[in-house]
């Protein structure tokens, strides 16, 4: 395995990669949940633009989010940071971005796991999870294709399997314009 694909091992290399080409005033959606936690302070030093969050607990408002965002700002680049699971709520809000012809960049965190979820359940105290448990928070079997599932809505797609492919489709992106998604396939973290 080379430096490269170490990198994407962990999100810090999504947050290198944007920091290095990330358009100036552009708006970022972050819903990566579990991911988003190496991406932010990764960024420190990008280019000036607006950062926005979720409010509370809940998931599935990052592609709605997005959207709304590109059609307030039709002028602005729009990076929505989407974890799976919670991208899983609002998918055809991917529909919506290519009806409307919207200029974002979602990046989907795929690790096929509620991540958020496993250290939710950690945090409970319920004791230690089954393996019934579990697959309730596992997304694989099947895994989930979000490259045919964005295609299939008519946004272009794109899978990076180690950090230099997603500088590179993170570059045709910034420089691109209209509805895209990377699928950023990330390891699993660890719950707790």
């Amino acid at each position: 395995m080379n430096g490269a694909e170490k990198l994407l091992e962990t999100p810090v290399a999504i947050g290198q990669t944007m920091t290095l080409l990330m358009q100036e005033n552009a708006i970022v959606s972050d819903e990566a949940a579990t991911c988003g936690l190496g991406i932010f302070p990764a960024t420190e030093n990008a280019p000036p633009h607006d950062w926005l969050m979720l409010t509370g607990g809940a998931i599935g408002q990052g592609l709605p989010l997005s959207l709304g965002a590109a059609i307030a700002c039709p002028d602005r680049k729009v990076i929505a940071l989407q974890a799976d699971g919670s991208a899983m709520y609002t998918v055809q809000a991917l529909w919506s971005m290519a009806r409307e012809n919207t200029d974002v960049t979602v990046v989907i965190m795929n690790n096929r796991s509620y991540a958020i979820l496993n250290i939710e359940l950690a945090r409970v105290g319920a004791g230690q999870p089954t393996p019934g448990t579990l697959s309730m928070l596992d997304l694989s079997r099947p895994d989930i294709d979000w490259v045919a599932l964005a295609e299939g809505m008519g946004v272009p797609a794109t899978r990076a399997n180690n950090a230099e492919d997603f500088h590179q489709q993170f570059a045709d992106a910034m420089e691109g314009q209209g509805p895209c998604l990377i699928e950023a396939m990330v390891v699993q973290q660890a719950p707790g």
